[in-house]
């Protein structure tokens, strides 16, 4: 049995550098992590991975990604298990004045 793809979700600020995408599917298997998950994306969409995460491979400080609803910091950041079937939400914090 093929287990479900993990669902990611992005905001209109990250379309661009996903192709056009506001939604990607990702293969999903035991034990995927959240760091492995965006290794994968970073493969496809490296205009992405700039955006997501610093070159120490951190997530920058102005991006919030929800696993399940759940923010990954709050869980174990991005050593964090997403389940096959997940929804991943990336979000950008949006600034101004």
């Amino acid at each position: 049995m093929i287990p479900e793809p993990v669902h990611l979700v992005l905001p209109a600020g990250l379309f661009a550098a996903a192709g056009g995408n506001r939604e990607l599917e990702r293969a999903a298997g035991a034990g995927l992590t959240a760091a492995q998950l965006l290794d994968g994306l970073a493969v496809d969409y490296p205009r992405l991975e700039r955006r997501i995460r610093d070159e120490a491979g951190r997530l920058r400080r102005y991006v919030n990604v929800y696993i399940d609803g759940e923010e990954l910091r709050a869980l174990d950041g991005l050593a964090s298990r997403v389940r096959p079937g997940a929804e991943v939400l990336i979000l950008q914090s949006v600034a101004g004045g």
